[in-house]
């Protein structure tokens, strides 16, 4: 029984203590990932908001291109499984129109950046988007035309780090730079 007691003391520890301190604003660009080991900031024009999920540390808004659509979202955690396994996940997670295999219509290359690989996923399609998360089993709504830019940074000592900008594609088309610009700026902490 003292165990049990012990295990529900955590499980309410963990409930309660926030993920990760944020500010709401333009003025909360700026962010670490990797236990603070590296740094990185966001494009002008995203805000900061509170993550949705619980495993998420860091989340972004990114304004809609278009009336009556949605903004896109970035957010920041990390993660285990190994590097393919969560790009195969995420071609998973489309469809293509014409019902071919989204993975040949996606790109993914690798890079060095801040001593970390880092690889960078861009994948257009109709997104499966689960609103309570991608492990929760709920009904995906089908979202045509989405477009998914993702970065895992591979950390020498403090693994895997998943950057995961999805929403409109002409959402996604006009941030695309400043996605590519905020991973590329990936730095150590402090320099």
């Amino acid at each position: 029984m003292h165990v049990r007691s012990a295990l529900v003391a955590l499980v309410v520890a963990l409930v309660a203590a926030p993920v990760q301190a944020w500010q709401a604003g333009d003025d909360a660009l700026a962010y670490t990932i990797a236990e603070e080991g590296f740094s990185l900031a966001a494009p002008e024009g995203w805000k900061r908001v509170q993550p949705k999920s619980s495993i998420v540390e860091t989340e972004f808004s990114i304004p809609s291109e278009g009336e009556g659509l949605q903004p896109g979202r970035m957010t920041v955690m990390g993660a285990g499984g190994s590097v393919q396994a969560n790009v195969d996940r995420w071609y998973g997670q489309f469809a293509q129109p014409d019902g071919s295999d989204t993975k040949s219509k996606a790109t993914a290359k690798k890079v060095k950046l801040a001593g970390c690989d880092v690889t960078i996923v861009d994948i257009n399609g109709t997104y499966k988007d689960a609103p309570a998360g991608p492990f929760a089993g709920g009904k995906a709504v089908d979202r045509p035309d989405y477009r998914m830019l993702a970065a895992i940074v591979e950390t020498p000592d403090r693994g895997n780090y998943f950057l995961k900008f999805y929403g409109p594609g002409k959402t996604v088309a006009k941030h695309a730079d400043g996605f590519r610009a905020m991973v590329e700026g990936l730095v150590p902490a402090g320099k």
